[in-house]
């Protein structure tokens, strides 16, 4: 009897593993067009041309005049930032853009790296591309993919680049050379944005894959934060074969039974595998994480929603009509810009005990608002979260 027991649940254990083993399943690769109008028959420009960062000094002067015409609305009594940004630590914020603020110089620490441009699937895509400045004997550098999200930039990974390609002269071990590549996710900065609707993360990851081949890699490292995390998890859904590494700052996991765990942690920790540590930040649960959710994210349901309203109140660099003091009360372009992007770094030193002066300067700050302001692509950098969360929960194939 005994026998037949242990001979039966071996077998049951033998058909639901195949039955219920997770099969690798990639994502198909396809190919687009997200260029104006019909794509043309001619094959397309694969030539990679340099690009440089430039400014102007009507740029500069164009945007202090806007700076100038400000009207902020004072604050309430100490409410610090629980009804939205603090105006008095903006007028902080702004008076250094005014007055302190050097463009012209961060153009040139812009430029220290190499920038180019090539066109892909009917958009210009910007990347920076930075070899090593010497290899020891005999080794060959890694490529290494690194992928920003929103609100953010290439520039983010300006302080790590000199860790990766030049590990030995900053105190490191040179067992891992990389060769650093960072694209602008297109209709960020300097990437062209895309003329279709649809123009989604999945898009993004094949036009970087692409872009990764032209370059003459053919296996690759890739990192991610933010969108850079999804795009960049795309890229090992749709080329596994060819992503040789796949380092995230920020993990997705939408469809998986663990998550459920998170109703139960509190009274089974022990269970579920979480420390006193996990459960002393994680609860009470409807306060710490779903109010600090609801109270954190409206920003994304406005873009997930209605992207192109909200742009629109950046303006763009001469658009004067945006200066109008009746236009959203006073809140002229460069405040909305402000109040978007500040209160997100403002979150993360609050969040981490991260500050300005110690992790990220103002500098630091303004110069990636700046890469949003010149090129006017705050509303096509919003539209990312339509086209990727704006279609339903599971909605698409590579979130199941």
């Amino acid at each position: 009897m005994w026998l037949e027991i242990f001979l039966a649940s071996v077998l049951g254990y033998v058909i639901y593993w195949f039955v219920a083993k997770d099969k690798e399943e990639t994502l198909p690769l396809e190919d687009g067009w997200w260029g104006p109008g019909v794509r043309p028959t001619a094959r397309e420009d694969e030539s990679i041309r340099p690009f440089k960062v430039e400014t102007s000094d009507e740029q500069i002067n164009d945007l202090h005049q806007r700076i100038e015409k400000a009207r902020l609305t004072p604050p309430l009594e100490d409410s610090r930032f629980h009804y939205g940004f603090n105006s008095n630590y903006l007028k902080k914020v702004i008076s250094y853009w005014r007055n302190d603020f050097d463009w012209k110089k961060q153009v040139e620490i812009l430029n220290r790296y190499p920038h180019f441009k090539t066109r892909i699937e009917g958009l210009d895509i910007h990347f920076i591309h930075v070899k090593p400045p010497q290899l020891p004997s005999g080794r060959t550098p890694k490529p290494l993919l690194m992928v920003h999200g929103w609100p953010g930039s290439f520039y983010e990974f300006y302080k790590i680049i000199p860790f990766l390609t030049d590990p030995k002269n900053h105190g490191l071990s040179d067992d891992h050379v990389f060769e650093v590549i960072c694209p602008s996710i297109p209709g960020y900065g300097f990437s062209e944005a895309s003329s279709k609707k649809g123009f989604n993360s999945v898009a993004t990851a094949r036009i970087f894959y692409k872009l990764m081949l032209r370059l003459g890699f053919q296996e690759f490292y890739i990192q991610g934060g933010d969108w850079g995390s999804l795009i960049c998890t795309n890229m090992a859904q749709l080329v596994p074969s060819h992503v040789k590494g796949l380092h995230l700052n920020m993990a997705l996991v939408l469809r998986n039974f663990y998550t459920l765990t998170l109703l139960l942690g509190r009274r089974f920790s022990g269970l579920f595998g979480y420390t006193e540590r996990d459960v002393e930040l994680m609860y009470p649960f409807k306060e710490k994480i779903f109010y600090s959710i609801m109270r954190e994210s409206g920003y994304m349901h406005i873009q997930c929603t209605k992207p192109d309203t909200v742009g629109e109140r950046w303006g763009r660099p001469g658009s004067a009509d945006l200066l109008h003091p009746g236009v959203g009360g006073g809140n002229t372009a460069h405040r909305w810009q402000l109040l978007f992007v500040v209160p997100l770094h403002v979150a993360l030193r609050v969040a981490f005990r991260f500050c300005f002066p110690r992790k990220f300067s103002l500098d630091d700050l303004l110069t990636n608002i700046m890469l949003y302001w010149t090129t006017g692509t705050i509303t096509s950098s919003q539209r990312f979260y339509k086209e990727n969360l704006g279609q339903g929960y599971l909605a698409q194939k590579h979130e199941r």
